[in-house]
């Protein structure tokens, strides 16, 4: 498995336009992380449009880089779905349509970025969806996001976001990205399949919690908290480092890894590195929030477990 370097210094070789081909499948470790060295270099390329993924305009006003546009990270699913869960995946029309309003059509190269702090993981929610809508291919991270970008003096500017002209979008939905409650109560204990918590492990262990879901997890759930996947700057960990954790939360060679967390945000991180190291990789959209709502599931919750012996 190479290093991100070496694999940048590749994708520095691809042109923006060749990426973007016929809709469907999932990018490879090319193409989903990008440096800010191959965003300079390719600032220019005709169909490019860059995300600087937000809820607070505020911040993009106050400074982004410079040809990015601002996304809304809510329209990038249903903030509460007529079931009653947060941050659900959206129809494939509404997510065409709010996502063809940033510019984007069917022949773009899409890189997206995070502005502050390390919300790395609400980046990933948007590539899930862009992934999910056959738009993987096409679409990288920024590496290390905003906080390198300004760490290795790259400019930066201020000021709204433009409007761009609306592309023409027309998704071609992939089913092989999002799990259901059914499939993961099916395979707790699955040969092949391994089913993996984002959370911090105070919170996957049940000493912490949050109110309205359910302390401790899934039965049989492994641990990757999805914060770990990066290092300070928010760049992704070297490959050898993050199949370590991968293999450490009971992940075999050939399993097909599905990710979750409290309501889909977290794991969507966790999901993006999994389909990286090269895993079939599914989120489980509904995680804890629909878990807790069938309270004859199973949940493991080893810190009550101890505290009573």
């Amino acid at each position: 498995m190479g290093s991100l370097p070496a694999i940048a210094a590749l994708a520095a070789l691809i042109p923006a336009g060749a990426l973007a081909a016929t809709c469907g499948g999932h990018g490879a470790r090319e193409t989903m992380f990008v440096t800010t060295q191959w965003l300079a270099d390719h600032a220019k390329d005709k169909n490019l449009v860059v995300l600087a993924v937000g809820t607070d305009e505020k911040a993009f006003e106050a400074e982004h880089i410079p040809g990015s546009l601002f996304f809304n990270y809510h329209d990038s699913h249903d903030m509460k779905s007529p079931t009653g869960l947060a941050v659900e995946l959206l129809p494939m029309p509404d997510l065409a349509k709010n996502f063809a309003k940033y510019g984007i059509g069917n022949d773009s190269r899409i890189v997206l970025y995070y502005l502050t702090n390390l919300w790395w993981s609400q980046t990933a929610r948007v590539y899930l969806t862009l992934d999910a809508m056959g738009l993987g291919p096409q679409t990288s991270l920024l590496d290390g996001s905003m906080k390198a970008w300004k760490a290795e003096g790259r400019p930066t500017t201020t000021g709204p976001t433009p409007t761009p002209t609306p592309g023409k979008l027309e998704p071609c939905a992939q089913t092989d990205v999002i799990a259901n409650l059914d499939y993961v109560k099916n395979h707790l204990h699955s040969a092949g399949t391994r089913i993996l918590d984002a959370r911090d492990p105070k919170v996957y262990s049940g000493e912490n919690e949050r109110a309205g879901i359910s302390a401790g997890h899934i039965e049989g759930a492994g641990n990757v908290f999805y914060n770990n996947l990066v290092d300070d700057l928010g760049k992704l960990k070297p490959t050898g480092d993050l199949q370590k954790m991968f293999t450490d939360a009971g992940v075999k060679t050939g399993d097909r890894v599905v990710t979750y967390c409290f309501i889909g945000q977290q794991a969507s991180a966790l999901y993006t590195v999994a389909r990286y190291l090269g895993y079939d990789a599914r989120l489980y959209d509904g995680s804890m929030d629909e878990w807790t709502k069938h309270p004859e599931l199973p949940i493991e919750n080893p810190y009550k477990k101890a505290q009573r012996q």
